[in-house]
């Protein structure tokens, strides 16, 4: 398993846990985003790797854009209906 600490080196006072991947990723093997972050970057290019930073921030640019789409129409369907 591959755990990684959040927030601080030190455990003992720290709030958070050590989260294992696939406490982010889920367990399903054919997951898109677990393959994608065990993927052997040894093997790519400089050229190669540009590329795969160039869209992976354009999926997160899209992701975030989803994000603010959910936050706001939330709001506006809280506003709608306030009490």
């Amino acid at each position: 398993m591959y755990g990684r600490a959040l927030l601080t080196s030190h455990p003992q006072r720290s709030t958070m846990r050590v989260m294992d991947l696939d406490d982010i990723l889920g367990s399903r093997p054919d997951d898109p985003l677990s393959a994608l972050l065990r993927e052997d970057l040894d093997r790519l290019s400089v050229a190669e790797l540009e590329a795969r930073i160039a869209a992976l921030e354009g999926e997160i640019a899209r992701t975030r854009k989803k994000i603010d789409h959910a936050v706001n129409h939330r709001a506006s369907a809280d506003a709608l209906f306030k009490r």
